[in-house]
């Protein structure tokens, strides 16, 4: 059981403050872009630690124990019954409505079809959003960034809200691939952690830093 670290914005962190979505924590979502980057390393009985950084201070937003890796479009399309821009895939045609009418757009092929009837043979078509059903969900199970790939999902989330790690403590937390390659977190030349020590990829955490995030979430149900 492998733990990670995966860096929320601040505006993403604000956006659940104004919707009041304090969790429990549903989902974690992996796009192809490093704003909200890749997480296809995750594996069901893994865990997933939300973090962010605010006023310089990293805070360990929830623990995600993971239940479930799939497509993000499956995920949103089920939970909150729109893709909201995640990518879609192979194999499905999705359709949407444009000012020129009703389009599909397919996940194998860099193009949209507005005859249905000129679709590619075998692909699973998904109807417009108003024959769907939208689905009541969370602030956080909607994508903060374009081209959702993976989400990776469990029914035993923490709440979301910050949990300081002292300054201190962060020289010692390890992260990296394998026990070979894991490292601290990059400081600036002042000492201190940036946003660029955190975002751009999902950390892997050493087994002692686990441990150590885990005890953040003692007395928690």
């Amino acid at each position: 059981m492998a733990g990670y670290i995966v860096y929320w914005p601040g505006e993403q962190v604000k956006k659940l403050k104004k919707a009041g979505d304090t969790g429990p924590i549903r989902v974690v979502l992996g796009s192809i872009h490093a704003k909200m980057p890749a997480i296809s390393s995750v594996k069901p009985g893994d865990v997933v630690y939300p973090v962010t950084l605010e006023k310089g201070v990293l805070q360990v937003l929830a623990r995600l124990p993971v239940e479930r890796v799939e497509s993000a479009f499956d995920y949103l399309l089920r939970e909150t019954g729109d893709r909201r821009a995640a990518l879609i895939p192979r194999g499905v045609a999705y359709e949407e409505m444009w000012s020129t009418g009703p389009i599909f757009l397919c996940g194998d092929e860099i193009r949209y079809y507005e005859n249905p009837e000129e679709l590619p043979p075998a692909v699973t078509r998904v109807e417009y959003l108003a024959a769907r059903r939208p689905a009541a969900h969370l602030a956080h199970e909607e994508p903060f960034n374009c081209c959702a790939k993976t989400a990776v999902s469990g029914s035993g989330g923490s709440p979301i809200r910050p949990r300081p790690i002292p300054a201190e403590k962060i020289p010692s937390l390890l992260f990296g691939s394998s026990k070979a390659k894991q490292k601290p977190l990059k400081l600036n030349a002042q000492g201190k952690l940036t946003s660029l020590s955190l975002a751009g990829v999902t950390r892997r955490m050493s087994d002692e830093t686990k441990l150590y995030f885990d005890t953040l979430f003692d007395g928690e149900t």
